[in-house]
């Protein structure tokens, strides 16, 4: 087929050498095929819908640095890397097309580029080689069932029927954004069962749709960071999901606990901390100083919340901070148990002085 007289393949908007069509790869961090610019070592992922850049971003920054988050997450723009987006790219054709459109099909696709400046390439250049070469099967088609509806998962979350609801997501895997949907009902305590529900789900897809849960991974995230005000289970979500199956999704675990700098979603993330202390603690246990101070916090859900987190943890040299709380009569609102209970800080205290003694 002749090439036509606007398409044209794409160049590297740093170096203006051609680059090669971007690639998906194995890593359960990556939901965007990415690419490398063989001459200036520039990283691009492409969106095909153009819509999601932000989480189009953070995948762009993350291969650059070698899947290294906490090299990632300290880099400030300009000082440590520019990015460049180029619109209007076919993924089928590996053209870009400035009508918008070719054979027939809309062309909504974005390339997002990112390049490190020379000092860190160094670091990370060798390991991004390696990743790039390596490619992915084809992944499977997501599933559909006549028994699906947005209608019966609410159903399924209010009633606290987990099994079938695990049941019609390995049916359907429109269970996922069915379940994520719920994370912004007003009601605290389905919210927190919609939270549960999506741990519980996202448990069982992860062992054969590992990419599935990965997205899912990224657009919490992502939708915690854009706005604040309409994720209210973003945070929690993502502490569940990520406890279910920690080995596999470890690599979220920095990103998650860098909202602790956000104080809108520092109750979320000692929550979050607190599962995570439950079945790996050595994976937060970075997060204890942040804890010892946070039990003398002025708000009480957040002094309750780093008492019930210290308990998880279950280390000695936290009984002396935790017996200075045991006169603390303010109640709070905590997801413990598979329910949202009322506690007074002094008995979340006094619980995690009692299993750091049994421990």
């Amino acid at each position: 087929m002749r090439l036509g007289p606007k398409e044209y393949p794409p160049k590297c908007p740093f170096c203006d050498d051609f680059i090669d069509p971007p690639k998906e790869l194995p890593s359960t961090n990556f939901e965007y095929p990415v690419g490398v610019c063989k001459n200036c070592g520039a990283v691009y992922v492409y969106d095909a819908t153009g819509y999601h850049l932000g989480a189009a971003f953070v995948e762009a920054l993350l291969f650059a640095c070698n899947e290294d988050w906490d090299l990632a997450w300290q880099l400030l723009p300009e000082d440590d890397y520019l990015e460049a987006t180029i619109e209007h790219y076919d993924g089928v054709s590996h053209k870009i097309v400035p009508g918008g459109g070719y054979e027939g099909r809309k062309v909504k696709g974005k390339l997002l580029f990112i390049r490190l400046h020379d000092d860190i390439q160094e670091v990370t250049a060798e390991g991004v080689k390696v990743r790039v070469k390596k490619t992915i099967p084809e992944v499977a088609v997501s599933k559909r069932s006549p028994r699906f509806s947005k209608r019966l998962v609410e159903t399924l979350v209010k009633e606290k029927r987990l099994e079938e609801l695990v049941a019609l997501a390995q049916e359907d895997t429109r269970v996922i954004p069915a379940l994520q949907r719920l994370l912004y009902a007003v009601d605290e305590a389905f919210r927190w069962q919609a939270i549960r529900a999506l741990g519980a789900v996202s448990a069982v897809l992860a062992e054969t749709r590992p990419d599935i849960i990965t997205k899912l991974l990224h657009n919490l995230l992502y939708a915690r960071s854009d706005s604040a005000a309409s994720s209210w289970g973003a945070l929690g979500a993502t502490a569940e999901i990520i406890t279910q199956k920690p080995e596999l999704f470890k690599n979220f675990i920095p990103p998650f606990v860098s909202f602790f700098l956000d104080e809108t979603a520092r109750k979320e993330v000692l929550w979050g901390i607190g599962r995570l202390a439950e079945v790996k603690p050595e994976l937060v246990k970075k997060a204890m100083p942040a804890l010892y101070k946070l039990v003398t916090d002025k708000d009480p859900a957040i002094r309750g919340h780093a008492a019930w987190c210290l308990g998880k943890f279950k280390e000695k040299p936290a009984k002396p901070l935790l017996e200075d709380l045991l006169d603390d009569q303010r109640v709070i609102r905590i997801f413990t148990e598979g329910e949202l209970k009322e506690k007074t800080v002094a008995q979340l205290a006094q619980e995690a002085i009692a299993a750091i003694d049994n421990a």
